[in-house]
């Protein structure tokens, strides 16, 4: 039970992480690129992650068997994600962004039960390599978090201020599938390796192969360069830091502890909080519509991490 706390104070400080993230990214992207931006922050991630790797695993080597899953964990959920999200933002609308973002938690359950049907009905011995039973392992979808997920992802809809009116892009809409399909992809190629891996493990080499992929996007966008002062670099320290290697630290944890179904409707939280954010350091104004959204995000996301008979 004391780590089921933990790893919920876990996830809630990565959503506020991730959520303040937004006014940095948009201080910071005039002068940085979005891919470029996506490497440099993560360059400073692996600085800070590669100080505690040595003090928590120094000795823990990268095994040929965990590059797999590790390469491809970095590319679908830092590099894809972000390439796919970066782009999707810039063709459709803030709502339409935010209703098929807040569509993850479904479709991270419905894998999860896809995942658990298929392990039912292989036998154990006919799976060799497949992660023991324990905390990682699937658990059985109940009811309630089905509608957890789909009351929280009403409520983003209700924060993002929708209007109901669609832009038509079709290519946006495939960018932001895309995105909430790689975390989806990421969340599950990270769960196996959580039983011969230690976390901080995990989240270094993760970030190593997720930083490389930004490096042809990065070369591509060098002609559009621009020169920092100090408060954008302020806001790439607390993008590298805090919401790169902090952050997804912070969600590993959460997802070894709570699985990929509770984990992943936290993230509906995050237009919350920027909106919140927006609210009281920006002096933006938030209508009824939003405040309903985001108690109906709290209850959807309430919902899902109570113990059901099935959890």
């Amino acid at each position: 039970m004391i780590e089921r706390y933990k790893a919920l104070w876990a996830v809630i400080a990565c959503v506020l992480f991730w959520g303040f993230s937004f006014i940095s990214i948009k201080v910071a992207i005039p002068v940085f690129p979005p891919m470029t931006l996506g490497l440099f922050r993560f360059i400073l991630a692996l600085g800070f992650l590669f100080f505690f790797k040595r003090h928590l695993a120094p000795r823990e080597p990268l095994r040929l068997r965990d590059v797999p899953l590790l390469c491809g964990a970095g590319i679908t959920g830092v590099t894809l994600y972000f390439f796919c999200e970066n782009n999707g933002v810039s063709l459709v609308t803030a709502s339409e962004a935010s209703i098929i973002t807040g569509a993850i938690p479904v479709l991270t359950m419905t894998a999860e039960w896809i995942d658990g049907r298929l392990r039912r009905a292989i036998p154990d011995r006919a799976r060799p390599g497949m992660i023991p039973p324990g905390r990682t392992s699937p658990a059985r979808i109940g009811g309630r978090r089905w509608l957890g997920a789909a009351i929280s992802m009403a409520g983003v809809w209700m924060v993002a201020g929708v209007s109901f009116a669609l832009s038509g892009s079709l290519r946006g809409y495939a960018y932001m599938g895309g995105a909430a399909l790689s975390w989806v992809a990421y969340c599950f190629l990270t769960r196996p390796l959580f039983a011969r891996c230690s976390r901080i493990h995990i989240v270094f080499w993760q970030s190593v192969f997720g930083a490389a992929g930004f490096l042809p996007f990065a070369a591509a966008e060098y002609p559009r360069w621009g020169r920092p002062d100090l408060p954008v670099l302020l806001h790439l320290v607390f993008l590298g830091i805090c919401c790169s290697a902090l952050g997804y630290w912070l969600y590993a944890h959460s997802l070894e502890v709570l699985g990929a179904a509770v984990s992943s409707v936290f993230i509906n939280f995050i237009p919350v909080v920027t909106a919140a954010a927006g609210f009281f350091l920006l002096g933006e104004r938030l209508s009824p519509l939003q405040w309903a959204g985001a108690l109906l995000v709290v209850c959807g996301v309430s919902l899902t991490i109570g113990k059901t008979p099935t959890s």
